[in-house]
């Protein structure tokens, strides 16, 4: 598989947030690894054997991939946004509510000049995105 696909990193919290971003995407192929899996010499600290090592969510042709920093403080994560589009405006308002609760609205979702629906949020995880809807055939 070619392509860009973001990898984040959380400050402990990866689990819950691949956890929550699973059920608010529909599904699609979830793999959450532990410090504990990985084999005894891989040199994982001991208080980091709880944390995950790496996970991913594959839904179609897109991956979205992560890890609990094992730096005392998780790389920032600004100037970036992870973008979801979907055709679907319905699945667009209710992936970017369910982004906003307990995070930060940007941009309120609404329909801008490109695009019916497009709303600019930054969820609990410290996660930002861009979430829009594609313009359907005979649309703009």
């Amino acid at each position: 598989m070619i392509g860009f696909f973001p990898y984040l990193y959380f400050d402990g919290n990866c689990r819950e947030a691949f956890t929550l971003y699973h059920e608010i995407f529909g599904g699609g192929d979830l793999i959450i690894m532990s410090g504990s899996d990985a084999p005894p010499d891989a040199g994982i600290p001991e208080d980091k054997m709880d944390q995950v090592m790496h996970a991913s969510l594959k839904i179609g042709n897109a991956l979205l991939m992560a890890s609990d920093s094992y730096e005392e403080e998780p790389p920032d994560m600004t100037g970036m946004f992870v973008h979801f589009s979907t055709q679907d405006l319905g699945q667009a308002t209710s992936v970017f509510a369910a982004l906003s609760e307990g995070g930060e609205i940007l941009q309120e979702g609404r329909a801008e000049f490109w695009t019916p629906f497009f709303g600019i949020v930054i969820d609990r995880f410290g996660t930002p995105w861009h979430v829009s809807a594609e313009p359907s055939e005979g649309d703009g």
